[in-house]
């Protein structure tokens, strides 16, 4: 028995698989802790501060690169897109779903250097196969929830479910704040504009 035990001990293999799995738990551990200490974050009042002075601050370089002649819905779109990728620099890049809109960020730049010229010819795309009803039938009720709230959070297709649960955990707490913060934004032009037309107003004789 004490030399079976040496040979367990001394056997390359088994101490590689203990490493492999010590490691696996201390990632997963940091993992959590993390997600934990983001989602704290995200209900603070100075990580609302910071997103909205770094939002204010985008939205004005925005507002000056911008044509004259903006419609209305391009410039929701610009809002809209601007306020998710501060939101994505504020999470510094530790979540999945930051990563991805930083991401998507950079290949619509790449693809507006690329872009091909309108004259050029290029070869249709095939349809992807439409899933078969039988497919959709036999797919159970958490798994189609599931599959809908990986769609839902940016860059986390695929992924396992325990992750996707932490990913869309930080991501609805972070929406939370940004809601937050747009909304006291907003609040506070509207009263700043309201103030100004009140000072403009004649007062009556």
């Amino acid at each position: 028995m004490d030399s079976y035990a040496s040979f367990r001990e001394s056997d390359p293999d088994t101490s590689l698989e203990s490493g492999r799995k010590k490691r696996r738990k201390i990632e997963a551990e940091s993992q959590s802790s993390e997600y934990g200490r983001t989602d704290v974050k995200w209900r603070s009042e100075s990580a609302q501060r910071i997103y909205s002075v770094k939002l204010v601050e985008a939205l004005q370089r925005a507002s000056q690169s911008a044509a004259p002649a903006t419609s209305r819905s391009t410039g929701g779109r610009t809002v809209r897109d601007l306020a998710n990728r501060v939101l994505a620099m504020a999470a510094r890049g530790r979540t999945r779903w930051s990563r991805a809109i930083l991401a998507s960020r950079l290949r619509l730049r790449r693809l507006r250097k690329v872009r091909k010229p309108s004259g050029s010819c290029s070869r249709p795309r095939k349809p992807l196969p439409a899933p078969s009803e039988d497919r959709k039938r036999r797919l159970p009720a958490v798994e189609k929830r599931v599959k809908v709230l990986s769609r839902l959070v940016p860059g986390c297709k695929g992924i396992p479910v325990t992750n996707l649960l932490e990913e869309a955990g930080d991501y609805i707490a972070a929406l939370e704040m940004q809601v937050r913060a747009m909304t006291a934004l907003t609040e506070l032009l509207s009263g700043s504009h309201s103030d100004r037309l009140g000072s403009s107003t004649p007062s009556p004789a």
